[in-house]
């Protein structure tokens, strides 16, 4: 199964992801473990142009694109091989972030990043993606300005929730809304549990 992770920043969303992965070498359940924008070697390069601070002057579409650009890569070298090999695929963001980040927050429009990303990954939708449903203004996201992205207003990241949701209420069965608590092992529990039951892992 292909398994995605989304969330605004500050969500616990590395986190809950790591200890997945934990949960999972220990119980004998092997998977491909991939981010976005990221995991191929020409991934990671457009990548790293992405969330270069230097790169102020990015155009919202030219952003759009390169991470569309940075999946098609990612799908045809990683992600649909290892379907065709009936492995469990974890991936960190995905398509969800584009339309919740560039279509809401860039104010591109959900149809246009749909309509661009329709292109890059043809049919590939995750069959389970788990969102960590926590509000920007509640998140544990502190003064990290780490990355480009990172440096956006708070109204830039209200409007990516607001995008998640919205997104949701679209494809109810295909998301897993997980209410992040202070006990990350606590919310690793409630994810597990949801993915069992999804038929995700066992």
């Amino acid at each position: 199964m292909f398994v995605t992770f989304e969330g605004s920043e500050g969500v616990g969303k590395s986190t809950q992801l790591r200890l997945l992965k934990t949960y999972l070498e220990q119980t004998g359940q092997p998977a491909v473990y991939i981010r976005e924008p990221g995991s191929t070697e020409i991934s990671e390069q457009i990548r790293a142009v992405i969330l270069d601070k230097a790169n102020s002057a990015m155009e919202d579409m030219t952003e759009a694109l390169l991470y569309a650009a940075s999946r098609a890569q990612l799908v045809r070298e990683v992600i649909l091989p290892a379907i065709d090999e009936g492995k469990l695929i974890i991936c960190d963001r995905y398509i969800d972030s584009s339309v919740a980040y560039q279509g809401y927050g860039r104010g591109l429009g959900a149809q246009t990043i749909k309509y661009i990303n329709a292109y890059a990954i043809g049919n590939c939708m995750p069959d389970v993606t788990v969102f960590l449903d926590l509000p920007p203004k509640k998140n544990w996201r502190g003064d990290r300005q780490d990355d480009r992205i990172e440096q956006q207003s708070d109204e830039f990241f209200e409007r990516v929730y607001k995008g998640y949701l919205a997104e949701i209420e679209l494809s109810p069965s295909r998301f897993v809304c997980i209410k992040p608590e202070f006990d990350k092992n606590a919310t690793s529990q409630k994810i597990i549990s949801a993915l069992r039951q999804r038929g995700a892992i066992r």
